[in-house]
């Protein structure tokens, strides 16, 4: 799904923005986050270091704003239509949050470090705003795990795909 999602960014915004634009945008965006950012400046035939850099910075944007005003926003949102979704998400957190409960900031770190489907940053901080960890150290971790995904996520991008051939 995440391919699908950064194969529609790059064909229809592809000569519309920057190359780096669709990168940051892609980062940005929860499922997709650094990861996604990543596969796109790889088919976007950007460099490693830039295309690290920007989805980096994307995928970090909206953490601390998660971190520290979730709680709030999604108080404020359950008393409006949109309150279904915000019980949806709240149980999604929850449901990947056991790990983290008895690891705390390791099982922070290895859940947004490891890069499989459900997990990275935005769901991360999400779990560790409901369990109310300390943003303050919290956000150093987030930091931490994002790169480590992206170090993965860029191994196999640009290195396993390129020596392959692929892109």
């Amino acid at each position: 799904m995440a391919e699908t999602l950064v194969n529609f960014f790059v064909e229809n915004l592809g000569g519309v923005v920057s190359r780096e634009l669709i990168v940051f945008i892609v980062s940005l965006m929860p499922i997709l986050e650094l990861r996604g950012g990543i596969i796109a400046g790889y088919a976007l035939g950007m460099e490693f270091v830039p295309t690290f850099i920007i989805a980096f910075l994307g995928n970090m944007l909206p953490i601390p704003f998660i971190l520290y005003f979730i709680q709030f926003i999604f108080k404020v949102l359950k008393k409006t239509p949109m309150r279904k979704f915000v019980i949806w998400c709240e149980n999604k957190a929850e449901s990947k949050s056991d790990s983290i409960r008895k690891y705390a900031y390791w099982g922070i770190f290895l859940f947004v470090g490891v890069p499989l489907p459900g997990t990275g940053a935005w769901t991360g901080a999400l779990i560790a705003s409901m369990l109310k960890m300390d943003p303050k150290k919290t956000l150093p971790v987030i930091a931490l795990g994002v790169i480590s995904a992206g170090i993965i996520v860029s191994i196999l991008s640009f290195g396993l795909l390129s020596a392959i051939g692929i892109g």
